[in-house]
């Protein structure tokens, strides 16, 4: 479901699954004081353990990209995308360590919500903290990862320089 507006997320979707990738999505929820919504994930988590991380999983079977977005922040937040998602960054990557595990290509939207944004319905346990971080707090995202491991940081700091400069 594309809406005819932007890239064809159904075609992207197709191609990833012939490259033999599971779907991933995230939202960049990012407020009107530029700052990112993250929450970390609990300790018991098979991927990443204890890692800061923003909202988003896995594609099931029979659903879209839009789909699966709008699920993920629903079950993870208990707010509601508002608007158009903007498709941001798309990159591919496995587990550190996940030998055995599929490698995934995660596509990761800009996207307005609607819901109390002080009060996150936190999907206990699977997460058990959640913030609102700015440029100054995107070391937080490196804690308990690999010394090679700087993709959500790296993603965090796009999205709030884009959000600064075009939001």
């Amino acid at each position: 479901m594309n809406g005819g507006a932007g890239p064809d997320l159904d075609a992207l979707a197709a191609a990833a699954i012939a490259d033999g990738r599971r779907l991933v999505v995230g939202a960049l929820i990012v407020d009107g004081d530029h700052r990112l919504f993250v929450h970390r994930r609990g300790p018991r988590r098979r991927l990443l353990p204890g890692t800061w991380d923003i909202v988003g999983g896995h594609v099931e079977p029979g659903e879209g990209l839009l789909e699966a977005l709008a699920r993920e922040v629903s079950e993870e937040t208990g707010w509601c995308l508002r608007g158009e998602p903007r498709l941001f960054h798309i990159v591919d990557w496995t587990p550190l360590g996940g030998e055995g595990e599929p490698w995934r290509r995660e596509f990761d939207f800009l996207v307005e919500v609607a819901g109390d944004l002080d009060r996150p319905r936190v999907e206990w346990p699977q997460h058990i903290e959640v913030r609102w971080i700015g440029v100054g707090d995107l070391a937080l995202l490196d804690e308990n990862r690999g010394a090679d491991d700087h993709m959500i940081r790296h993603l965090a700091e796009l999205a709030l320089h884009w959000e600064r400069h075009h939001g």
